[in-house]
């Protein structure tokens, strides 16, 4: 009987504990506003080492890096990847700053240790319950020669220069907005009279 009942107090114990855990975690709801507390931060770093499998944590990038592979890799990253990450690596985009978890610096000493293989297994499975996508298989990514590119460029990041940074931009994909001003300004150089830029519905 006494047994019984240190296992029932245990039980509600555990319950108790885990709604107080559940109601720290979720205390701003379910927003991706919200910044993930330290204890998600190292769960969700230890969860993704151990979802590597061990043979690709010691994969050698075939790829030799040179000034060729850099900028194919720094344009290829501009177009599909700095959305979300920014040119620099920083993940301080307006679509970074909105996603949950935030995209991680790529600069820093936790990116900047993880294996070759490992990077390139992120880059081509992607990451569950968090907004990078597996880019492996498809079509406008290219293939693995360009995952293995970019692991060099990411590699790069924490030394890249003010002219590389203003290259990518050149190459950053465009929205609406972007392409309207482009397009009035090619009109202005081209002698033609400008049209008054229409205001976004977006924009407050």
């Amino acid at each position: 009987m006494r047994g019984r009942n240190l296992l029932a107090m245990g039980l509600l114990v555990l319950v108790v504990a885990a709604a107080l855990f559940a109601r720290w975690i979720l205390h701003d709801g379910l927003s991706a506003r919200a910044r993930p507390s330290r204890v998600e931060t190292f769960l969700a770093r230890n969860a993704r080492g151990f979802s590597i499998p061990g043979d690709a944590k010691n994969a050698a990038n075939p790829i030799a890096d040179s000034a060729d592979v850099q900028k194919d890799a720094r344009l290829h990253f501009s177009d599909h990847c700095a959305v979300c990450h920014g040119n620099d690596g920083s993940g301080d985009t307006r679509m970074g700053r909105g996603l949950y978890p935030k995209p991680p610096d790529l600069r820093d000493e936790h990116t900047q240790q993880l294996s070759d293989g490992e990077l390139f297994w992120i880059i081509e499975n992607g990451v569950r319950f968090t907004g990078m996508p597996a880019f492996g298989g498809t079509s406008e990514h290219g293939n693995a020669g360009d995952s293995w590119k970019l692991v060099r460029f990411i590699r790069h990041l924490p030394k890249l220069t003010v002219e590389e940074r203003m290259e990518m931009e050149q190459y950053n994909p465009k929205g609406p907005d972007d392409r309207a001003e482009e397009k009035q300004e090619e009109e202005f150089l081209k002698g033609g009279a400008p049209q008054p830029k229409a205001a976004s519905p977006h924009h407050h």
